[in-house]
């Protein structure tokens, strides 16, 4: 184990683990047109993170173990290293500026709430969402 991993909690185990949130994968550009469509009628999470970083690892350890939303909003998780194009699209169509790890929420086709890094937190999305 090297001391990164020693420093950050990554294991190969870590992509068998489970979560709390019912992920779908953002891979396709048409998955923002569903996004856009489906925010209409419920609340839409992009959750951005860089497989590489454990920043990003560790803000999505925390934000999955504490996740308890699935009836409440529709989660998409995009590797934005494996879909560089489609995270620059989030960027383009939704007038974010890129982070990584980040955390978007849409409602009604456009951004309501971003956060990255240390501000992605459960109880703070919660408060958002009015619950």
């Amino acid at each position: 184990m090297s001391i990164f991993s020693s420093l950050f909690g990554y294991s190969e185990n870590d992509n068998k683990s489970t979560s709390n949130v019912n992920w779908i994968s953002l891979v396709d550009l048409g998955q923002l047109n569903e996004i856009i469509t489906l925010s209409a009628t419920q609340p839409v999470l992009i959750f951005k993170h860089s497989t590489t970083c454990g920043i990003s690892r560790m803000a999505m350890k925390q934000f999955e173990s504490q996740f308890d939303l699935n009836d409440r909003v529709t989660s998409y998780y995009l590797d934005l290293l494996s879909y560089r194009a489609v995270s620059n699209e989030v960027a383009a169509r939704f007038g974010v500026q890129h982070q990584s790890p980040q955390l978007l929420l849409i409602e009604d086709g456009k951004v309501v709430y971003d956060v990255s890094h240390g501000d992605i937190d459960v109880a703070d999305l919660r408060m958002k969402l009015s619950l």
